[in-house]
């Protein structure tokens, strides 16, 4: 993930994520902040960067939402977008599921779908709502530990970032920058120099402007790909 070292490390049984993340894969780069870590594989839940102090066992880790599972700790910065991260796993697991028992097969199948409208912009009130209680359904109902955990990447992001499902429904708005239905780019005058690095590196030729001159998106031409956000030296393209 958002993380210095990655790779495989032995540590023993109760050190916190905050001594893994931070001491041994030596934090977030790129000035970002920490926003989360998930814990597990796609099966696992999303643990909020205020709850980093848990302990890595399998009491501590499973009262947080999440599970040990494979072990793995994937670490996501500030510009993660958690309701496509919850839409990405749910998908995952929707093709994994062996589709023996009803609350599995329909409770991933019909949570995919919400979760893919409400990144594209069609949520509605009541999405929300629904989500939990199709994940809870999932949860209490599913034949096997599979269906049982497969829930955990919507009831955790439903906990603890609630706000950015609300932001996706009420004010069509992705605060991560992530969903493209959502999120438009443009250039900020003030900090524009006019170096064309972005116009050149558009693949979409949706950028225009002379050269020591502020440069400006054309939003009809432009596919969000996001390229000109990483060209750019100056901070001068932002996400809405």
């Amino acid at each position: 993930g958002d993380i210095r070292n990655t790779g495989l490390v032995e540590v023993p049984m109760g050190m916190s994520l905050r001594e893994i993340v931070e001491n041994i894969g030596g934090g977030v780069p790129g000035g970002r902040a920490l926003k989360a870590v998930q814990t597990g594989g796609p099966s696992g839940g999303f643990i909020p960067a205020d709850r980093l102090d848990t302990p890595y066992d399998f009491e501590s880790i499973a009262g947080a939402g999440s599970i040990v599972g494979s072990g793995s700790v994937l670490v996501l910065n500030d510009r993660k977008c958690m309701v496509d991260m919850a839409r990405n796993f749910t998908s995952f697991l929707k093709g994994e599921s062996c589709g023996k028992c009803t609350a599995c097969r329909e409770g991933l199948s019909h949570m995919s779908a919400l979760l893919a409208g409400i990144c594209e912009g069609r949520g509605a009130e009541g999405d929300i709502e629904k989500l939990g209680e199709l994940a809870v359904t999932m949860k209490e109902t599913s034949l096997c530990g599979f269906g049982a955990t497969a829930a955990n990447p919507v009831l955790t992001t439903l906990k603890h970032f609630r706000s950015e499902y609300e932001e996706h429904i009420r004010e069509r708005r992705c605060a991560g920058g992530v969903c493209k239905a959502l999120i438009a780019y443009s250039i900020k005058p003030d900090k524009c120099t006019g170096c064309t690095l972005c116009a050149l590196a558009c693949p979409a030729e949706a950028i225009t402007g002379a050269k020591k001159k502020t440069h400006v998106i054309d939003a009809g031409k432009c596919v969000k790909c996001g390229i000109c956000l990483e060209t750019c030296n100056f901070d001068a393209v932002e996400v809405k």
